[in-house]
């Protein structure tokens, strides 16, 4: 695995995403949606566990990859359409991610363990797919948790502690830890709820 491979991928996965056609400004940037999203991934990852290999890096900051192709409104709006669209969304985002890494020539051993870690297989006994969740987690409280709430003034606080809890119990004890440390900028309305919801 050389630091080459690693650049080609991440160029070839920043070019896909870059093709998003919905945007999304921050601090007056205009920024294609799931390019923000992978770079605020990439950006998680390096202050949680920076010392992750670059396999895990590529796949970590590539779990939306290309998510625009694969619209909602493909499915039906009840929850059995929402559960086979994310089924759909997670194995296209997995094959989708090792295609590009293995253009940039990586092994399979390599794209097999992305493939798992992105697919969202063996939550809570892989190692590679609880950092994912982790990462992903800890990025949704930050960066979008409270444009989540904002769009959403109907949810009760039921609802809210629900959402909270689910995201909660999705992260191991180190990323709950990180959550609480200070190192994470919680969405300071939220905090009160935040903080009712876990204890």
């Amino acid at each position: 695995m050389t630091q080459e491979m690693f650049e080609k991928a991440g160029a070839l996965i920043d070019a896909a995403n870059s093709k998003d056609p919905n945007q999304e400004t921050v601090d007056g940037k205009v920024w294609p949606k799931e390019l923000l999203y992978s770079r605020n991934m990439s950006n998680m990852l390096n202050r949680f566990a920076p010392d992750t290999d670059d396999a895990m890096k590529l796949g970590i900051s590539a779990q939306h990859i290309q998510r625009w192709k694969s619209p909602r409104d493909a499915y039906t709006m009840d929850k059995k359409g929402y559960y086979q669209w994310r089924t759909h969304l997670y194995q296209f985002h997995a094959d989708t991610v090792c295609a590009l890494m293995k253009e940039a020539g990586y092994s399979e051993e390599d794209l097999e363990r992305v493939n798992k870690a992105v697919a969202k297989k063996s939550l809570k006994t892989n190692l590679d797919t609880q950092l994912l969740e982790d990462i992903a987690a800890l990025v949704f409280i930050e960066h979008y948790m409270q444009a989540f709430s904002d769009k959403h003034p109907e949810y009760s606080e039921e609802k809210w502690i629900e959402i909270i809890l689910r995201t909660w119990n999705k992260m191991s004890e180190k990323g709950k830890e990180f959550a609480l440390s200070g190192e994470l900028k919680l969405p300071e309305p939220l905090i009160p709820l935040i903080q009712k919801s876990i204890s």
